[in-house]
């Protein structure tokens, strides 16, 4: 199997008299969006990379957890005093940290994706 970011090929191998043929079999066309995840097809790449990148990044508040709160929902681990927290405009709260690599690739609340806040 070849992939490569426009689209899936299968390699099918052809018998015939002794020879080996390979033909691109196209499976599907689109790829994962580098700024969201979704998968686009090939037909909206423009208007989807439009909306993803004018898109505008969430702000947050940051600030240090005076008590132990719960557990990050992005990397699972439990959130204690001290630790530094991001607090998203719908109220969330991750640790800075985790929230700061999400932001690298999506541009929305782990817990709230189509939230437009």
């Amino acid at each position: 199997v070849v992939v490569n970011k426009f689209s899936l090929l299968l390699n099918v191998n052809v018998q015939r008299t002794g020879n080996v043929f390979n033909t691109p079999v196209k499976l599907t066309t689109g790829f994962d969006c580098p700024v969201c995840s979704k998968f686009v097809c090939s037909d909206e790449i423009d208007v989807h990379f439009l909306m993803c990148f004018s898109k505008p990044r969430l702000l947050y508040n940051d600030d240090v957890l005076s008590r132990d709160s719960g557990e990050c929902s992005i990397c699972l681990d439990d959130m204690v005093q001290g630790d530094t927290i991001a607090r998203l405009p719908c109220l969330c709260v991750y640790h800075k940290g985790c929230v700061d690599e999400w932001f690298e690739v999506n541009r929305s609340c782990p817990e709230h994706p189509t939230d437009s806040h």
